[in-house]
Parts: structure tokens; sequence; C-alpha cells
């Protein structure tokens, strides 16, 4: 079955909400206007009820169908915050803030999510609850475990949950990855301590700056060297901060960066690596280096049955050439990966096209693609809800 005709008709209105909320982004958990429009808008619809300050900023919207003899309750989950990106896309519709825009397209999830809850509060075609989740602060990578820790999952009873994310496949796809979905998402924080010296007088210093380019290069042997060439890993190091002053070799300089892995076997072992070479170079120049490793985020680990469910459901908007199962892993971050640790789920990938990837400050949501979007919720809700 093809876009669903109501929420074709919706297609207007639905790009309208979306490009409000891109006018006008919010970052984190800071979210006054989002989430009350949110809200607002879950009530117009005639939700069963609406709750919001779930994980400070969060807003879940409860959806019975026209019979709950099932007991079952599916939910599905759209992320609400900008990021502090400066936007260069000259839209009409552009950020009104500057500094802040919404980079990668959770306008566009937001105003999906919010077209599926006015199609299934009006038809309540399905057998049991549809529980819709807004959560905040997605790019900083703590709004998934704020809800969690607000009960989200055993107060509303959800059995599975569902996420949905832009990418840049193309328009009328939809990917759908068993498994590890996308990567652990690690922060490296690298001190390293010298002596300092003027630079006309190097032999009297121990230079942090030579260490710390030691370290960069070395680094790149971990990926390069000791993980299985079949396996995946990325160690990125993305900032340097060291001296101030263009005669002076500093005593201090910091390195920052992540690591992104698809399993905890590569993850235990890039930690491992990152501690022994930091130490290693340091002490081979007569530096100290301590190395802060904080695992941030886990992998998205979508479960196989909920794989199986979500492509049929899509395969029901798009037909079975547009869902794509046979695909990569992106090496990206998600925190949706904390709610597949409470619930068996499935995050899935559509495609938006475009020119310019997420976080570009010329990066805009492809409006074209919001029917897909809706449909698949609609879908995913009827087909697991059967009435």
């Amino acid at each position: 079955m093809p876009i669903v005709n109501r929420i074709a008709a919706l297609h207007e209105e639905a790009a309208g909400w979306r490009q409000d909320f891109h006018r006008h982004p919010e970052l984190g958990f800071d979210l006054p206007r989002t989430s009350a429009i949110v809200a607002d808008r879950l009530r117009d619809f005639g939700c069963d009820a609406v709750i919001t300050g779930i994980g400070r900023s969060g807003v879940v919207g409860i959806i019975r169908g026209a019979r709950t003899t099932s007991g079952r309750v599916v939910g599905l989950r759209a992320d609400m915050d900008a990021l502090p990106i400066h936007e260069s896309t000259g839209a009409d519709h552009a950020s009104t803030v500057a500094g802040k825009m919404h980079a990668c397209g959770h306008d566009g999830h937001m105003a999906m999510l919010l077209g599926a809850a006015k199609y299934l509060a009006e038809t309540r075609n399905f057998d049991g609850t549809a529980v819709l989740i807004f959560q905040p602060d997605e790019e900083g990578g703590h709004g998934a475990r704020a809800m969690i820790a607000d009960d989200l999952m055993d107060r509303f009873g959800i059995h599975e949950v569902y996420g949905m994310h832009n990418s840049q496949d193309p328009v009328g796809t939809i990917s759908v990855i068993s498994g590890a979905a996308s990567a652990a998402v690690d922060w490296i924080h690298i001190a390293i301590e010298g002596k300092g010296s003027h630079a006309a007088r190097p032999h009297l210093a121990v230079d942090t700056v030579l260490v710390a380019a030691h370290i960069i290069a070395a680094v790149q042997s971990i990926a390069a060297r000791n993980v299985d060439p079949l396996a995946n890993a990325v160690v990125s190091l993305c900032h340097v901060d060291a001296g101030a002053a263009f005669n002076v070799i500093p005593q201090t300089a910091v390195l920052r960066g992540t690591v992104r892995t698809l399993s905890k076997a590569v993850q235990d072992l890039v930690e491992a690596r990152l501690h022994q070479i930091v130490a290693g170079v340091a002490a081979t120049f007569g530096a100290s280096a301590t190395l802060t490793y904080d695992r941030a985020c886990p992998s998205v680990m979508n479960t196989g049955p909920e794989c199986d469910h979500a492509a049929r459901a899509a395969a029901s908007v798009l037909g079975e050439t547009g869902v794509w199962r046979d695909v990569d892993p992106a090496m990206g971050g998600e925190d949706f990966a904390f709610m597949l640790e409470e619930r068996p789920g499935c995050m899935i990938g559509i495609g938006q096209g475009g020119t310019y990837g997420l976080h570009h400050p010329s990066y805009d949501f492809n409006d074209a693609i919001l029917p897909i979007g809706m449909s698949y919720w609609a879908r995913l809700v009827e087909t697991r809800l059967p009435s």
C-alpha cells in the first residue's frame, strides 16, 4: 500500500510545522518553545494523554487504539534539539536565532511523528497503545538516558521501541540494518605535561607540541595495525590546544577527539592501545600524559524481529525495492541506543537525498519525504498492533 491518502493530505500542514521548528531552533534540554508546541499539537489532535517534563523537557503522547485487548504498547521516538551552528542555507524558513540551527533534521523528525499522531488519533485502526516519544538533547547524548531515568519504559508499559533518522540515501528508500546500525561514541581527552622554555632554547624544554604531534601520528596505527581489517574502528583527534605565543614552547598541551566502534571487543582494544601509546610516547620524550576515556554512547543494536517488522511496514509504503536491508552501518552516534538497551526495537534510516550532509551549515531537511515518514509510522503501528 503506498502513501496513506489522509497523510498525503497532511503534507502541506506538516511542512509548515517543520519550517516553524526550523525557524526557532533550541538546544539540548532547553526546549521551552519546542516542547510546548509539540504538547499543544498532541492535545489538539486528541491524544488520550499528553505528559510533559519527562527527562526534563521531553514530551510523551498516548494514543489508544479502537481496541486495547492485545495489551501491546509500541513506542515511537523523535528527537527535538538543534545544533550550535550558524545557518547558511538562505532558505525563507532559515533560523532566526544566530548560532543555532536544525542541521540534523530533528525538525523533520518531529513533523513526521506529529503527522502520524494526527492520523492515528483520528483513525485508531489498531489494537493496543502507541506511545509517541519526543526526546530532548539527542545531540548532547543525554536525552534518552534522562527520559529512561524518569521511568519512560515502565511507566508507559512500552514493549518495543522504534526510531527514525534521515540520511542522504535517495528519496523513496528506507534502510533497515539488523544488529549494529551505528557506532558507539567515546570521547578522548589527553593532557600532556612537559617543561616550558623560550623557543630559542629548545634543549631546556620538554616540548609538549612535539609530544602531541607524535601522539597524533601514533594513534593512527591503532585502526591500521591493531584492529582486524574486517572490523570497524575510527580514532580521530580533532582538537589541539597548546601555547599562546609564537616563541614560547608550552608547558602543557591538550588533545581531544573521539573513538567510534561497532563491537565491545574492538572498543576495549582501542581504549587499551590508546593508554599504551599515550603513556609510551610521552615517556619517550621525557613528558607525562594522562588519557581520560569516556564511553559516552553505545552502539545502536537493532533487534532482528523488530527489524523485520520495520521492513514490512516500510515495504507497505515504498514497495520491496524501496527497503534496503544489505547496507553498512554508520559510524556516527545516536543516543537512541540507550532505549534499545531497555527494550527491543529498530532505528531505520529514511532517505532524503541532498547535497549537504548532517551538521553542515547549508543542510536542510527535505519536506518531500514527510509523507513517507508519516506513512511509515502509521503503518508500523497498524501492522504491529493489528485490529
